[in-house]
């Protein structure tokens, strides 16, 4: 909480920026005459008289309870100041009062300031104490005690006033001194020591004649007006000055000139959106959320505050290092900041850009920063210390309890600015850097801010502010695919903004296309700085020859990301080197690490790494890299199919290509998990094979999806898999492929309700099967033939299937197979009304997967049984079927035979007037349904939850 009481001006107390009313001017008299001995106790006698005096009236007791009373509510938001009730008296109790208080900081500082052996510390320090004056003070209170407060304390700013005279002109700064110490001259022209003041200013400002002259003249007025002569340090000052004492233009041994105030900061970003999240972290690490209207001892105490020591007590500057790859917005976001605040930081802001990543070619020296920074704060070219540490220990005394910004741009490393942090709890530095600079966090606390790129929603607000909202209102389409193309990425979007602003007449659709069209190299610019491939090309010149071939690796790999397994495949390193190589690149702001121990880069810079890789990398280079991380995500897919479905029929693998790292999968969920993560990077590595001809690799891609395809409703992806794997098996010798694949071509096209075209390709698996005299496909093509004739709904064609498949499965001496079969009849009998037939059949199947410890073919089983008992209006045992057949499907991950039997475990709960759990069921199996993509079934699902919706609970006879 920041909270204020000023009294050096206009009495104010502030909570947080909020000006509390203290009431009238004797209410507030009360309040300081409590502070100006904070905490100590004031006995209530003297209270009474420090505010009435002898006017007090007879009931001033009791008004004065009244006032603690009313103060008391007024500061009731302020935990750090609070009025207390003491034995005979009152006390204002006040956590850290030299920073709550102004005029007890003014006394810390002026006590200070004496006991400094540095004259240009000394300066800072009664600099800072007479800024706190915002007028005479005690403004608004009356009586005889505020009166006589009032001129004691002016006579303190005046001895402040002298002390910093003096000290500043042993500094040898009189020549800025002549003007204000002439006013003060002429305001007390009989005081020795302001005209001994003035005498040295002039002296100093070479016109030692009129320093004379203004010695005679003083002489001449104290002999008129006192009758006496000036005092011995004034005429030992006049006899200096005649013999041109050197000392007295000689700065202090050691000391400088007190620092000037260097306002370097670059102007605000003109267009700044967004980033409100990045700022608010910002306020709270540099300034604990400074609201307008706070102090600057007020944000100084919130400085100290988050670093954990008193601006006093000598720690480290608070740090804030800002990072994030090039062209995220650092810099924007850091001038952004400092300008919003750079009135809290009255001695001065210094800034430099560092030049780590420009055209400018090397980082900066340290110690050319450094010296910027001495010039900037006054020091005279021949005082500049010789040796670079002398320099860098000048800078740092020169900010040491100032009140200052240091805005450290575009930094290479930790090591190039440490030597430019300062010594002191009151500055404030924040650091921009596309490396992670975690050398600066571990050492010098400063804390991490990484920069991610804008959403959607920060994004239109940027184009909005760049071109309006009645042009990107009226273009809202192409606005959207532009936003989706630059990915929220400022400086893409920055780019686009301003050749649309130029351009005002090309619709922001011909843009869209562009960069459809040509991606990075639509954004290419003549300037380097707008140029998101050159700006990015900045950050690969400190990497590693390593690095920069990993980095333009990852621009080509298959899939949005990558893990250490598959980046160690595609990389062929050792993993131990991989995971090095890509802390660096991370480090470098070049890739992310995301949750999971994954790497992820941004599209633009995956697009320019893809260019790296092209133009800096030969083809056979490339051709490994693609060859080894697919092999990797083939064979560990192959691993993970086993787990999902250990009976289904081998095929023939090769050996992966040397340098592969395929990942251990110990067991089923494993196996699971990884298909989960992993299922785009697989569909991606199927693409980039197919796309290199390695047909192999495409065909075996889409055997290794298909059973997690099916349990998870990837119905889609399915059929998309074995399309490519179909132009796959053209090229390949074993004849069992074509089989394969246009039996399972049928089965996708008939999952997604294309009948004409599952027919077709099951003719033609059954054909080559029969041809090849190949029974293990011919039992497994009728079988699928069952399942495609069952989604027409023409279930005496696949009762016929059913019981070809199961006689072939019976002579190939596949039980589990057999089992299925037996499931597939019963459940064709069943619709078609032959339940007691169906029943035998499923029960069967049951008992030869109980048998056989096969917990998807059970969990089959159970939902055909549970669909016959149901229709026999054995509604009892039907649930029971069905739960037990849904808790296999979890088991097994398999959502979309969980779907299956949520939907139709709902009717029985029906049947049984038990709506509430039917409407559970169903409201799962349309959440499942529309995550699959089966529009028509959550239509179906859909309608049976509003007929629900209208049902009148019934408790009807169950004849289970």
């Amino acid at each position: 909480m920041s909270v204020e009481l000023q009294l050096l001006g206009e009495v104010v107390a502030r909570v947080d920026g909020r000006v509390v009313d203290l009431g009238p001017a004797r209410q507030r008299c009360v309040l300081v005459a409590l502070a100006v001995d904070a905490p100590r106790l004031v006995p209530a006698d003297r209270l009474v008289e420090r505010v009435w005096g002898v006017n007090t009236p007879r009931r001033g007791r009791e008004t004065l309870y009244s006032y603690i009373s009313r103060l008391r509510q007024a500061l009731s938001g302020a935990d750090v100041l609070e009025v207390v009730s003491r034995s005979g008296g009152y006390a204002l109790l006040v956590d850290q009062p030299t920073l709550v208080v102004d005029l007890h900081r003014f006394h810390d500082l002026r006590a200070r300031a004496r006991e400094q052996t540095d004259d240009a510390r000394a300066a800072r320090l009664l600099t800072e104490a007479l800024r706190l004056w915002r007028g005479p003070a005690l403004t608004g209170v009356d009586g005889q005690w505020a009166e006589a407060a009032r001129d004691g304390l002016e006579r303190e700013r005046l001895a402040a006033l002298h002390d910093l005279a003096d000290v500043r002109l042993r500094l040898g700064q009189g020549g800025d001194l002549v003007a204000e110490l002439a006013m003060r001259a002429n305001e007390h022209p009989l005081d020795e020591r302001i005209g001994g003041q003035y005498l040295l200013a002039l002296h100093q400002a070479g016109r030692t004649a009129d320093a004379l002259d203004h010695y005679r003249h003083l002489r001449d007025r104290l002999v008129d007006e006192l009758g006496t002569d000036p005092g011995t340090d004034l005429q030992g000052l006049h006899r200096r000055i005649l013999t041109a004492d050197p000392a007295l233009t000689t700065t202090t041994a050691g000391a400088d000139r007190p620092p000037a105030t260097p306002l370097q900061l670059p102007a605000a970003p003109g267009v700044f959106t967004g980033r409100g999240s990045e700022l608010a972290e910002l306020d709270r690490i540099l300034g604990d959320a400074v609201q307008d209207g706070d102090s600057g001892a007020d944000f100084r105490a919130a400085q100290g505050a988050v670093s954990g020591n008193s601006p006093s007590a000598g720690a480290t500057a608070v740090i804030s290092a800002i990072g994030g790859t090039g062209g995220i917005g650092k810099t924007w976001l850091a001038l952004a900041w400092a300008n919003r605040w750079s009135e809290r930081f009255p001695d001065g802001q210094l800034f430099v850009d560092l030049r780590g990543f420009s055209p400018a070619g090397e980082p900066m020296a340290p110690d050319d920063a450094v010296r910027g920074f001495l010039d900037a704060l006054g020091v005279a070219p021949d005082r500049m210390p010789a040796d670079p540490n002398a320099r860098a220990a000048r800078y740092r005394s020169l900010v040491a309890d100032r009140r200052m910004l240091i805005v450290l741009d575009n930094a290479a490393s930790a090591d190039q600015v440490v030597p430019l942090l300062p010594g002191s709890a009151t500055c404030t530095v924040l650091v921009t850097s596309r490396n992670r600079l975690t050398g600066l966090v571990a050492r010098h606390g400063a804390h991490p801010l990484h920069l991610d790129v804008l959403t959607d929603v920060e994004s239109r607000q940027l184009l909005v502010a760049r071109l309006g909202e009645a042009r990107v209102a009226a273009e809202e389409p192409a606005v959207a695919e532009l936003i989706a193309l630059c990915g929220g990425f400022p400086l893409a979007l920055g780019v686009v903004a301003a050749r649309a602003a130029a351009e005002p007449r090309l619709p922001l659709a011909d843009t869209v296309g562009e960069l459809r069209e040509f991606g990075l190299d639509a954004l290419n610019d003549t300037d380097p700085t707008a140029n998101p491939s050159t700006v990015l090309s900045w950050s690969l010149r400190g990497l590693s020859d390593r690095q920069r071939r990993v980095f333009a690796l990852l621009g080509i790999a298959p899939g949005p990301d990558i893990d250490l397994h598959a980046a160690t495949s595609l990389t062929g390193l050792s993993p131990r080197n991989t995971r090095t190589v890509l802390r660096g690149l991370a480090d470098a702001s070049l890739i992310i690490h995301t949750p999971g121990g994954r790497y992820l880069m941004h599209d633009l810079v995956r697009d320019y790494a893809t260019v790296i890789a092209h133009e800096n990398l030969a083809e056979p280079v490339r051709q490994a890299a693609l060859e080894r991380v697919e092999d990797s995500y083939r064979y560990t897919a192959h691993t993970a199919a086993h787990h999902l479905e250990p009976h289904r029929p081998p095929i023939r693998l090769d050996p992966p290509v040397p340098g592969t790292h395929p990942r251990p999968l110990p067991d089923y969920q494993d196996a699971l998990t990884w298909l989960d993560s992993h299922h785009p990077h697989l569909l991606a590595a199927q693409h980039t094979a197919a796309t290199h001809r390695r047909h192999h690799v495409v065909w075996h891609l889409a055997w290794t999806l298909h059973t997690y395809h099916l349990r998870r409703g990837h119905r889609h992806d399915e059929l998309a898999v074995w399309q490519a794997a179909a132009d796959a098996a053209d090229h390949l010798p074993d004849p069992t492929t074509h089989t394969y694949t246009h039996r399972l071509l049928g089965r996708a096209h008939a999952a997604l309700g294309r009948h004409e075209q599952a027919i077709g390709h099951l003719n033609q698996a059954l054909v080559l099967a029969e041809h090849h005299n190949d029974p293990t496909q011919q039992a497994l093509t009728h079988f699928t033939f069952t399942w495609a004739w069952e989604q027409r709904g023409d279930y005496r064609r696949a009762l016929d299937h059913a019981r070809h498949a199961l006689d072939l499965f019976r002579t190939l001496n596949l039980p589990v197979w057999e089992a299925e079969a037996f499931n597939a009849l019963g459940w064709c009998a069943a619709r078609l009304g032959e339940y007691d037939t169906a029943r035998d059949h499923c029960q069967a199947s049951l008992a030869l997967h109980h048998r056989l410890h096969d917990p998807d073919g059970r969990a089959g089983s159970l939902d055909s049984l549970g669909f016959i008992e149901h229709h026999t209006g054995h509604h009892r045992q039907a649930i029971d079927h069905y739960q037990q057949a849904i808790t296999l499907g979890r088991t097994l991950g398999d959502t979309t035979r969980v779907a299956t039997t949520l939907d139709r475990l709902g009717h029985p709960h029906t049947a049984l007037g038990r709506h509430d759990q039917a409407r559970t069921a169903w409201q799962e199996a349309l959440e499942l349904y529309r995550q699959h993509g089966r529009e028509a079934d959550a239509e179906r699902v859909q309608r049976q939850l509003d007929d629900l919706d209208t049902t009148i609970d019934i408790d009807p006879h169950d004849t289970g």
